[in-house]
């Protein structure tokens, strides 16, 4: 049998019984790279001479896992999707790889994402689409594709992510598992590739709440490389984590639950509501007392154009640094500006373009008290409204989005009606709240997941509540069935 689709505890437990040994699972997990790559394209790179180590009291020790494309490792091809740079080999390796790496754990390969982490499709990574283990013909939102579908294929009990605004919790909805984005600093993001920095966050993507726990124990924690870190040494997610719940209080919005604001509701989504108001029933259930509040719609709608006004100007002054001079691929040119933007403009997708245009444009003299300064007043109100959420709830609890993974072919433009609930997520990005999505169900044979984010630094209450709702679902461990 393979251990890989095992809970890391389970995995750790045959490790110290001698049942198995981390060089099989490590020779496992690489055969499973190989196999899965051909089909679904999760990869960029496998690390085929990856070793294995002597296996501790660690719980993480001797076990496989799989790292997003942005984070760097030294003398391994790191290249953030992009064909800009597609032959980089960092010399430096980053603080969560080396945290992950000191108590055991084993990189086996690089996974595909969104170039440069923007992109919620999996569709745009230099290496090619990322397809859904659910079904080839959908896609796994980004930008954490690859760990996503890895994870959800049994390659490891868990892959990094990282999320600037879904980018692990949306992935790990529409593969069916569980995405968790911690309270912003309490990883250290030195090393890993920047798109937005007041709001990229590192997490992780497991098959339950518990190896969620676990593996963001061993990757957080203070570093002078980051000084947005902040001393997490009292928080011990795993060894806090309960099922008891009771007295917990959620609350969702009304605004974005009732399907009868939808004018052009699809059976998915009416469906997919559907299932949330089980999963409230459920919650109920546990102890846990559950309400609807509403929000101004005002605020809702301007979640997006907030998100996609910041993130586009902060890319444009992180990207700056990608010229051909200082590392990446030379290109030609009769002078140094010929020379960058040519790089430029035959390097980034049409995606990254368009961003950074947005970028440079909103952030012109000219332009930025109406576009950009207005986005950070909008993102404030938003967060002052939360944040009066949280003095009365210990979370807010939401569907992921309008449904299950959409097709990889679909030239729909999303309904401006349902921008608010696609778009929600953001919210935990703004504010820096710890956010976790764990699978609810299926629907027409498609995983769909639910949210909960909560207040900064009560990650521990979070990732309770979201283990205790796990554990009135069968979708614990789940590895991807039913592939078309």
């Amino acid at each position: 049998m393979s251990y890989l689709s095992s809970s890391i505890v389970e995995i750790h437990e045959a490790l110290k019984s001698d049942k198995t040994t981390s060089k099989e699972l490590v020779k496992d997990s690489l055969k499973k790279s190989h196999e899965t790559g051909k089909k679904y394209n999760p990869f960029v790179t496998i690390i085929d001479d990856a070793v294995s180590v002597d296996v501790t009291d660690s719980l993480l020790s001797g076990i496989p896992y799989g790292v997003k494309d942005n984070y760097a490792i030294k003398d391994i091809l790191t290249t953030g999707s992009s064909n800009t740079l597609k032959d980089y080999v960092p010399f430096y390796t980053a603080t969560a790889i080396t945290n992950l790496n000191n108590v055991g754990g084993v990189p086996v390969n690089k996974t595909v994402m969104d170039e440069f982490g923007m992109g919620g499709t999996g569709i745009t990574g230099h290496t090619g689409v990322v397809k859904n283990p659910w079904d080839i013909k959908r896609m796994c939102a980004g930008s954490s594709s690859g760990s996503a579908a890895s994870v959800a294929l049994g390659v490891y009990p868990y892959a990094l992510g990282t999320d600037t605004g879904d980018s692990i919790r949306k992935p790990a909805a529409y593969c069916g598992i569980v995405g968790y984005k911690p309270t912003y600093g309490m990883i250290s993001r030195y090393g890993v590739f920047p798109f937005s920095s007041s709001m990229d966050t590192l997490g992780v993507l497991t098959r339950s709440v518990e190896d969620a726990a676990i593996v963001v124990d061993a990757m957080k924690g203070f570093d002078d490389k980051d000084l947005t870190t902040w001393d997490s040494s009292d928080i011990k997610l795993y060894d806090s984590l309960t099922d008891k719940v009771k007295g917990k209080k959620l609350c969702y919005i009304k605004e974005l639950c009732d399907i009868k604001r939808y004018k052009n509701a699809s059976k998915e989504l009416a469906e997919h509501l559907k299932n949330f108001m089980n999963v409230i029933e459920n919650a109920k259930s546990i102890g846990i007392s559950v309400e609807s509040v509403s929000i101004d719609e005002k605020l809702l709608y301007a979640v997006n154009p907030a998100y996609t006004v910041i993130t586009c100007a902060e890319a444009t002054s992180n990207l700056a640094n990608l010229t051909s001079i200082i590392f990446g691929r030379r290109t030609e040119g009769d002078n140094y500006i010929d020379l960058m933007k040519n790089y430029r403009t035959e390097g980034f997708s049409s995606l990254i373009k368009r961003r950074l245009v947005i970028g440079s444009y909103v952030l012109s003299s000219e332009n930025k008290d109406k576009y950009f300064y207005n986005a950070q007043r909008a993102r404030r109100l938003i967060v002052d409204e939360w944040k009066k959420l949280f003095k009365s709830y210990d979370g807010v609890i939401l569907p992921v989005c309008s449904g299950p993974a959409k097709p990889l072919d679909s030239k729909e433009t999303t309904d401006k009606d349902l921008l608010a609930l696609e778009n929600h997520l953001q919210i935990g990005n703004f504010g820096g709240f710890p956010s976790i999505t764990i699978p609810s169900g299926f629907i027409f044979k498609l995983p769909v997941g639910i949210n909960i984010t909560g207040n900064c630094y009560k990650d521990s209450d979070v990732l309770n509540m979201a283990y205790a709702l796990e554990g009135t679902t069968n979708h614990k461990n789940q590895i991807a069935g039913g592939v078309k």
